[in-house]
């Protein structure tokens, strides 16, 4: 489930869920809405699944 692996992501990198919603969803109730039970679209978990693959790498290439 994409909540787990969120959940997951949030712990190993300290980042609140709100600005994660910011940044891998353009909303920041996105975290919140899906720990209430909100089912995202296709397109919306892959653009979520691509920033937290991602993330690491650009946060060290600065």
């Amino acid at each position: 489930m994409l909540i787990r692996r969120i959940e997951k992501f949030l712990r190993q990198t300290g980042m609140p869920w709100t600005k994660f919603g910011r940044l891998a969803a353009h909303d920041p109730r996105f975290v919140g809405d899906l720990r209430n039970g909100r089912s995202p679209r296709p397109e919306t978990e892959r653009r979520v699944e691509h920033f937290m693959n991602t993330y690491g790498e650009s946060a060290n290439a600065n």
